[in-house]
């Protein structure tokens, strides 16, 4: 059985299929869960549908689901997990190679004409991120570690003049974007109405773990009235000196509505 002996600490971990998270951020879902997470200090979670797989525990793998030597991806995510036990100094994360993107994109009809219509780019998922805050709703908001320093910074500045900016959503897998359009189709929204608002998977500047939403207490979340708060001025006026812009202004190229909570670390 092999071992893990390292904890994770505040990474990601990112595989084509599989994240590895540490097991203090997650939630138990059930009896089992519980006392799997109790001991463990890392759990191997399905991107497609949040599963977890298996906890590691002092002692070895404990799977938490049957057939875990089955799972798509579950060689890469161990090897992943064993070679983090043994880590050196973190380097800036590489990006993973895009995975059946292709095919995902045909299933929900999205042809080979859409970046070229949108002048969106295919983003990359990064091999790992860190953790650089919790979210509006208590949720680890993942960045890659330049952007999550910059965030920090940025917020910091905010709070010294007064304004309050707090994170809605940050790093998001393909498969997650996958998620959202299954559920906008369950819904009965048609495909444009749903690329007016949300890019097709593959194309979310959220994939490269660089951009987030951002909010204010007591506004709601991705809302256009966000441009009219103390806080969207702040970032109109300082958020460029951190290296963030607005990605989705008025009338942008891309064919996304208006976003001025969108807001992404260009360095």
């Amino acid at each position: 059985m092999r071992t893990y002996p390292a904890p994770l600490h505040a990474r990601l971990l990112n595989t084509a299929d599989i994240e590895l998270w540490p097991a203090a951020l997650l939630r138990a879902r059930g009896n089992a869960d519980a006392r799997a997470l109790s001991r463990a200090h890392a759990v191997l979670r399905r991107k497609r549908d949040g599963r977890y797989l298996a906890a590691a525990l002092p002692e070895g793998l404990l799977p938490l689901v049957p057939r875990l030597a089955n799972e798509a991806g579950i060689d890469e995510a161990l090897d992943l997990l064993e070679a983090d036990g043994r880590r050196g100094p973190a380097r800036a994360p590489r990006t993973l190679p895009l995975h059946r993107l292709q095919e995902r994109l045909e299933a929900l009809g999205i042809d080979d004409g859409y970046a070229r219509r949108t002048g969106l780019s295919l983003v990359a998922e990064p091999e790992w991120l860190l953790l650089a805050d919790f979210d509006r709703y208590r949720r680890p908001l993942w960045l890659q570690p330049v952007a999550a320093r910059s965030w920090q910074a940025m917020r910091r500045a905010a709070a010294t003049d007064g304004i309050g900016l707090e994170s809605i959503s940050g790093y998001r897998s393909h498969d997650y974007q996958l998620g959202i359009f299954e559920r906008k189709f369950a819904r009965g929204q048609s495909l444009a109405q749903i690329l007016a608002v949300n890019a097709a998977p593959g194309y979310s500047e959220h994939h490269g773990g660089r951009a987030l939403d951002i909010g204010t207490p007591g506004e709601p979340a991705a809302e256009e009235s966000f441009e009219a708060t103390p806080a969207f001025a702040w970032l109109s006026s300082h958020a460029a000196a951190h290296g963030f812009t607005m990605s989705y202004p008025r009338a942008n190229p891309h064919g996304i509505v208006y976003e001025p909570w969108h807001w992404s670390f260009a360095g």
